[in-house]
């Protein structure tokens, strides 16, 4: 469907010049010395008044897709718009970012010019949020300063294509804003005519530059960060190293699996310190890798997949000489923070990567792009693009006092995100002595699949304190048998479980005058173990209170706001997995527990009311993911009475107390 079909006014002269600039510009010049008579075409207006960075949106156009239906918010259309990120100022953009903020459900097909971050490969349905594009494989914008006025190298035009929902034939679904989200940048707002918008990003004055004394873009450091190294170029090969940092004290991975996208039909022939999940020679046979090397033995080859999955080696492989004999390889995919362990908490391997033409040369180095990690039970990572650095140095290998730099290196960060609703990877669960009812996980907190049978939108029902020792299955009973006995509503579709492999328990023992104490209980119902694992609970008023922690290893993190690490003592920091009950044709599974008490006091700080929720926890982590907390609060039964009015302790027995606590807990 045409534009002018459509109903939508497209500024054909502000796209030709896009494309005259773009494909014709070299053209243009080479011709300037037979014809000096012909005017080049004049830009608009807005351009001129740029100094800054220039960003526009053209929309080309849209056609209807199949299915037809009736339905106007469910009809698809395909359309393809023009993104194009212009310098007209004085300083280079390194590493330019921007942002579309699309409104119509769109999902986008492809993006020449650019990649998307935080994506996984096209298509990406970006839906309502936006999204962000990096370069790729232009990346940096130089200044007409620079270049002479090089177009090609002073701006990048984005070709898009996808399809969007729910907006009728008469209208011309255009984003809600553009905008450039490079640091230090200030867009103001968009001006839109039609199927045309656009806006000028300018430096942000309040903004402090850092002194950048660097060729390539200063290093950063995330959560996670990954550098890939070309330590050696050939025509038509070269080998790379890639290094995994662990930069965050909470963060963690267990047999992490590391995933990229070749862009230009790379491949992987051998590697040391990891490997791939797949190895499928004939993906290149019969793929462009198999054209181009006629004669090459892909049998042995690591990997053709453009979205290999990489892993670490197991520890025998170590000493390894064909794929082992590297510094940090070989803990089977183990990443501790540098807390709990400097060594572990870094990776390396190595890869030799075959490429294809146009780059058979050995300075047409490019990285994978759309790198994404994931653990066992682990924090979840969005990842952005690769971005050029400076080249790392390392030792001299002969020992001498002198270092090697690698010919290129480029640099992906990776940060920890808080998890969606029921999207969780662990959970939590509250109970305490003043509540008959224990507030179980939420539901779905990590997720439903068969949701035929129950409700995943209802609120869990209350349970009694020992029905959290049995797996989700077997509590049903005990759930309705308590509802019936505190005359508590019961849904005619009960609530789904939460599905979490991991669960926490956060029992208030007891509150005096001068402390109170809390008991922390971790269940495993998964078959797997959990080796040196780690727990972290972040309290906002009980914090300052916080004395010690029994039959755990416990500190107060300095680096993490009003935080308490755990983990367990040396040799018990072992969390089991499920296993079968004494009698298992009738006795439920039994899950891998471990437990502690934490001591508080209450001296500074008087206005603390355990009751009123200032003894529950704000987040609670468990190997670096965020769990789900519960919605509510145990709620104090009648018969109860502040603990505080009953018996006030000296604090010099207030330890010995507890100890007392938790033995009877523990039976």
């Amino acid at each position: 469907m045409s534009a002018r079909r459509s109903g939508m006014r497209i500024p054909w002269k502000l796209l030709s010049w896009i494309a005259l600039v773009l494909f014709s510009c070299s053209f243009q010049i080479c011709k300037a010395q037979d014809d000096s008579s012909k005017t080049p075409e004049t830009p608009p207006p807005e351009i001129e008044r740029c100094n800054g960075i220039f960003a526009s949106y053209v929309f080309q156009g849209r056609e209807k897709e199949y299915p037809f239906v009736k339905n106007v918010s469910a009809q698809a259309w395909s359309f393809k718009a023009i993104a194009t990120v212009l310098n007209t100022g004085s300083r280079e953009l390194k590493s330019w970012k921007l942002f579309i903020g699309f409104q119509h459900h769109e999902l986008l097909v492809s993006a020449e010019g650019a990649v998307v971050v935080d994506g996984d490969g096209f298509p990406i349905r970006v839906g309502n949020k936006g999204t962000v594009l990096a370069g790729y494989p232009q990346a940096d914008l130089k200044t007409a300063i620079d270049t002479a006025a090089d177009f090609p190298r002073m701006q990048v035009q984005i070709n898009l294509k996808g399809s969007q929902f729910g907006v009728s034939a008469k209208q011309t679904p255009m984003p809600k804003t553009i905008k450039i989200v490079n640091d230090g940048y200030k867009c103001p707002a968009i001006k839109r005519k039609g199927g045309y918008m656009h806006t000028c990003c300018i430096k942000d004055p309040k903004h402090k530059e850092k002194i950048i004394k660097t060729k390539f873009y200063p290093r950063q450091y995330g959560d996670l960060h990954f550098t890939y190294d070309v330590l050696q170029a050939f025509e038509n090969k070269y080998l790379a190293q890639v290094t995994m940092d662990n930069n965050h004290p909470l963060g963690r991975l267990d047999q992490w699996k590391l995933s990229w996208e070749w862009m230009r039909n790379e491949f992987i022939n051998s590697m040391r310190g990891a490997y791939t999940h797949k190895k499928d020679p004939s993906e290149c046979v019969y793929g462009p890798q198999g054209q181009y090397y006629r004669d090459f033995d892909f049998s042995t080859v690591m990997s053709c997949q453009k979205k290999p999955i990489i892993s670490d080696l197991p520890p025998e492989k170590e000493l390894d000489d064909k794929v082992g004999r590297l510094p940090y390889c070989c803990k089977n995919g183990t990443l501790l923070p540098k807390t709990m362990n400097e060594t572990k908490s870094r990776a390396i391997f190595q890869l030799e990567v075959f490429k294809l033409p146009p780059d058979m040369n050995r300075t047409a180095l490019n990285p994978p792009q759309n790198w994404k990690i994931v653990g066992r039970l682990n924090p979840t990572y969005k990842c952005g693009p690769p971005v050029r650095v400076d080249p790392t140095e390392f030792p001299d290998p002969s020992g001498i006092d002198a270092t090697i730099s690698a010919i290129a290196s480029w640099q992906v960060t990776c940060n920890m995100t808080s998890p969606k609703p029921q999207q969780a990877k662990c959970c939590v669960s509250y109970s305490a002595y003043y509540a008959d009812g224990a507030v179980p996980c939420t539901t779905c907190a990590c997720g439903c699949e068969n949701q035929e049978r129950c409700d995943k939108n209802a609120s869990p029902l209350l349970l009694p304190p020992d029905a959290l020792l049995v797996p989700f299955a077997n509590r049903s009973q005990k759930a309705l048998a308590f509802a019936r006995l505190k005359h508590n509503a019961i849904p005619k579709k009960l609530p789904c479980p939460d599905n979490c492999g991991v669960s926490i328990n956060w029992h208030i023992d007891s509150d005096y005058r001068s402390g109170w104490t809390a008991r922390i209980t971790l269940f495993n119902w998964d078959q797997f173990a959990f080796p040196d694992w780690f727990s972290a609970i972040q309290l906002k008023k009980a914090f300052d209170g916080y004395s010690k922690v029994h039959s755990f290893n416990a500190t107060k993190m300095s680096n993490v706001k009003n935080t308490i690490f755990m983990q367990g003592l040396p040799g018990l920091n072992y969390l089991v997995g499920e296993v079968n009950g004494t009698r298992p044709d009738r006795d439920p599974r039994i899950p891998g527990k471990q437990q502690t008490v934490i001591l508080f006091t209450k001296k500074g700080a008087r206005d603390i009311d355990v009751l009123k929720g200032d003894g529950f926890p704000a987040k609670v982590y468990f190997n670096g993911a965020e769990c789900a907390l519960p919605k509510q609060l145990p709620k104090r039964n009648g018969a109860h009475r502040p603990a505080a009015v009953r018996l006030v302790i000296p604090q010099v027995l207030l330890s010995g107390v507890t100890v007392l606590l938790l033995m009877v807990g523990l039976n």
